[in-house]
């Protein structure tokens, strides 16, 4: 190979302070609008000679974009418009047809089936028009005998009991302790355990408070005796957070989970087997009555996925914290052995729609949730020290698991989706697209702020849990909604993907992460002046078009398996292992390639097609953490799995100097001379 040297002096005034040089000036001509490259670029017998450079087109991706419509309202009626009929006591809402919801869980029908069809469980109600009266259902809420429903699916009802079994049998000291909390004290003190660094900032300037740190030695006569403040303090008095404790405050209208109980006529997991142990200091709060106490669906995890749904709005830097600690109070609802896994997902789904009726139609809407975002922002701004969103999230993330539980993310989301099905069969077809409810993309709209209202519904879809699960079908898709991951971004391009970050609007649409392991046929293009940082193992293969800003690859397949165009901005490589671009590789001029290596070629761009760049292009050179290269060593940067075309006319290389860059027919190396 014939390389091509240049010698690099220092200079004040050419030099930025990592280093920034430009090359001697190649033996380039333009020739019929080709760039023709020397150094032997597009030769592999090590000549000179000169080729032309043809820069591809942008990849074209599908041509159209993904979409995630609501189902038409006359066959599938939404939740949203509908929630205020979730009410009981009122003949006209007493059905599966009549109360939202009821019907929204109504998969439980697959598994069990009632005694009768209506919301009479310990409940009455007078005729009301053309509704007749309710009269109270006979069940007597014991497993068995003459008045109880019939088991339809007997698989997934043994297992559901089964599961109950097994869990509170193994259920450790540290276990029962937080099985007992998240019963006894207010539900939304718990949640916000969920804010891990801003817990207590929350906490103070809400005005929120327990009565209840820790579990009596013995069980004695322990019943409901809380005597904190919940939610915390409202608008009336609280200057400081009022308008956010009135919004989580409002998440809970037309909230209730009664209906749902005294329509299914579902007994608690103790009652179906005397070999679910309930927390011994729980046994005193076990129901005497039950006739009126249903597990079908856990009121305390629907409480607790609401008003986690409603902090994670107004404090969208702790997104996946709070909904996986959500998921965490239902699974403790199960070891407490007061509700079962269908129990708890049931009060799962119902919430979703909750909680989305409040924001989109309810009393959360318009001015209130921005005023009470706003305030929220501010009020943990100032609690932690800084002065911008941005800033706020890396102060959430400042603890190490040992002080936040979670703190890791990936086993906060491996947590969180183990507790979405607690492994129960699947008893349905497999192979079923997801949907979106109406109304469901507005719970994104603070985490995914920089994304239309088309594309959250598209994140719900293409992150949502597979079908076929126990209850999870319902027709207006809340039971497969997986938000933990949704708050990760997409889970497939099965469109073509436009995502314009602006950085001056701060916060998410400054700096932002893609988590999940995007699939799909569609392809990517990343605009405007925000940083985007993908870190799945992406399988997408429509391309990547980065047209402005930063788009940071920090996994080996973070750009999927097509062509990479960069007709602007910064591609930074921050992989662990060499960065692979599937197809070809194209970067136009003032666009910036940013390599960060480290050792074993960690973070060179690995390229399968041709590598072309126009006049212009600049290449950054930075280095890992712990890494950093010895003079005289030679450093493999770009390799082509076919050719190599055109020279970056601008190399800097951080900490260095002195350098020599060299090309062949199918790489760039670089050697560090001082």
């Amino acid at each position: 190979m014939t390389a091509h040297h240049a010698d690099f002096t220092s200079s004040s005034a050419a030099h930025s302070p990592l280093g920034r040089f430009m090359l001697r000036p190649l033996a380039l001509a333009l020739i019929s609008g080709f760039l023709m490259a020397g150094c032997g670029g597009g030769s592999d017998d090590g000549t000179d000679a000169p080729i032309a450079v043809v820069l591809p087109d942008a990849p074209k991706g599908l041509g159209v974009a993904d979409t995630a419509p609501v189902q038409d309202p006359a066959k599938v009626l939404p939740f949203v418009d509908y929630a205020y009929s979730n009410q009981r006591g009122d003949a006209r809402y007493a059905t599966l047809e009549t109360n939202a919801g009821v019907r929204v869980v109504s998969g439980f029908l697959q598994i069990w089936k009632p005694t009768s069809l209506i919301v009479d469980a310990g409940q009455t109600a007078p005729a009301n028009g053309s509704f007749p009266a309710v009269t109270a259902s006979p069940w007597t809420g014991i497993p068995g005998d003459a008045t109880d429903g019939q088991v339809l699916n007997s698989t997934v009802h043994a297992a559901n009991i089964q599961f109950v079994v097994d869990i509170t049998s193994k259920r450790t000291e540290a276990q029962a302790l937080a099985a007992y909390l998240d019963d006894r004290r207010g539900k939304g003190y718990s949640i916000s355990d969920g804010l891990g660094p801003l817990a207590p900032a929350w906490r103070s300037a809400a005005g929120m408070t327990t009565t209840i740190t820790s579990m009596p030695a013995d069980a004695t006569t322990v019943l409901y005796n809380e005597g904190g403040v919940d939610v915390g303090v409202g608008s009336a008095t609280n200057a400081v957070l009022g308008k956010a404790v009135d919004f989580v405050n409002n998440i809970g209208e037309n909230g209730s989970t009664e209906p749902a109980k005294r329509f299914y006529k579902y007994a608690r997991p103790w009652r179906w087997s005397a070999d679910v142990k309930v927390v011994p200091q729980l046994v005193p709060a076990k129901s005497t009555t039950p006739a009126t106490d249903g597990g079908f669906i856990s009121g305390h995890t629907a409480e607790g996925v609401r008003k986690a749904m409603a902090i994670a709005y107004l404090v969208p830097q702790r997104y996946q914290e709070l909904m996986a600690r959500s998921l965490e109070m239902g699974e403790n609802r199960i070891l407490a052995g007061m509700h079962s896994p269908l129990d708890v997902i049931g009060g799962r789904i119902q919430a979703q729609a909750v909680a989305a009726a409040a924001i989109a139609t309810g009393s959360n809407k318009d001015a209130l949730k921005a005023d009470a975002f706003k305030q929220a922002q501010a009020a943990m701004q100032a609690a932690a020290g800084v002065s911008s969103a941005d800033a706020l999230n890396s102060f959430a993330h400042s603890q190490p698991v040992a002080q936040d539980r979670f703190a890791d993310p990936a086993a906060t989301r491996a947590a969180a989706l183990r507790r979405l099905t607690f492994g129960l069969p699947q008893i349905g077809d497999k192979t079923k697209p997801a949907v979106v409810p109406k109304s469901a993309e507005v719970l994104l709209e603070t985490r995914l702020p920089y994304l239309d209202a088309a594309q959250r519904r598209v994140v719900l879809k293409t992150t949502a849990l597979p079908s076929g699960y126990p209850v999870m079908d319902d027709e207006e898709g809340w039971g497969r909604l997986n938000f933990v991951a949704a708050a990760d971004g997409y889970g497939a391009f099965n469109g073509d993907v436009l995502v314009t970050m602006d950085a001056a609007q701060g916060g998410f649409s400054a700096n932002d992460v893609w988590r999940n392991d995007i699939g799909g046929a569609g392809k990517l293009t990343k605009a405007g002046s925000g940083a985007l940082r993908l870190t799945g193992a992406n399988t997408y293969s429509g391309g990547t078009q980065l047209d402005a800003g930063v788009l940071t690859a920090a996994s080996a397949t973070a750009l999927g398996q097509g062509d990479v165009y960069v007709a602007g901005g910064t591609l930074v490589t921050q992989s662990t292992t060499p960065l692979a671009v599937a197809g070809r590789y194209t970067q136009r001029k003032g666009a910036v390639l940013q390599l960060t290596m480290g050792a074993a070629g960690a973070g060179r761009l690995a390229v399968t097609g041709n590598v072309m760049l126009e006049a212009g292009a600049v290449l950054n050179l930075k280095f890992q953490a712990g890494y950093k290269p010895a003079v005289g060593d030679t450093l493999q940067l770009i390799t082509s799995g076919q050719s190599f075309g055109g020279r970056f006319d601008t190399v800097t290389v951080e900490g260095f100097t002195k350098f020599t860059t060299s090309y062949d027919g199918k790489t760039m190396l670089i050697k560090i001379e001082g």
